[in-house]
């Protein structure tokens, strides 16, 4: 006799013949329930990812690029997690190619009575007393014979996150997007319905233009 038949006859007979239907419920519900549990997990994730995706719209680098060292460490986790806009440090100053460093007084705004023992802030200090700019590194650089500012884009509703993906996560600022690829550039001006000609983002002397016939 098939295995099923036995089954089935198993559980139409005996005085407990209903504890194998009720055995084979409870093992549904289970089931049920935790593919339930496990969708709607995956669900989030994916929204998560998808949101993370919508806010940066270049690649990230795949290749580690090394952190650049710093006269003073920064933390933008912490900092932004303390209410800290990018604009609350960063400026966009005339003719607006690139977005400058926080000067030496903002950063003493709040250190002047915040961690003034730490041997950073005591760094910091040095600095302001002195009227000296704090000597950033920069993270991202154009590349040579790219014409590119940052005004451009901003005017344009470019947000910072679309180009250098989610700071507030990274205790040491590194370039973690692959932004100043041309490859990315081309594909969010295509995305964005903006200019992709050479002589959009590269100089291009018109004596060497020769003229159409």
């Amino acid at each position: 006799m098939p295995n099923s038949e036995k089954t089935i006859m198993n559980l139409d007979s005996g005085p407990n013949k209903f504890d194998g239907i009720l055995k084979f419920s409870s093992i549904l519900k289970q089931r049920l329930f935790f593919g339930l549990i496990l969708t709607l997990a995956l669900g989030i994730f994916g929204l998560a990812q998808a949101q993370q995706l919508a806010d940066q719209e270049v690649p990230d680098n795949i290749a580690v690029h090394p952190a650049p060292e710093q006269p003073v460490p920064y933390s933008h986790k912490t900092h932004l997690a303390l209410g800290l806009t990018c604009e609350t440090c960063h400026t966009n100053p005339e003719p607006g190619v690139l977005m400058g460093f926080p000067e030496t007084d903002t950063c003493m705004a709040c250190h002047n009575t915040i961690a003034t023992d730490h041997a950073d802030v005591q760094r910091l200090n040095e600095f302001s007393s002195t009227n000296q700019a704090i000597p950033w590194e920069r993270v991202y650089q154009v590349l040579p014979g790219v014409t590119w500012a940052h005004q451009s884009h901003v005017d344009a509703g470019v947000q910072c996150e679309s180009c250098h993906g989610d700071v507030s996560q990274l205790e040491v600022m590194s370039m973690t997007t692959s932004v100043t690829s041309m490859a990315s550039c081309i594909s969010c001006h295509e995305n964005r319905g903006a200019e992709t000609a050479c002589a959009t983002c590269h100089a291009w002397p018109s004596a060497l233009i020769s003229p159409i016939p």
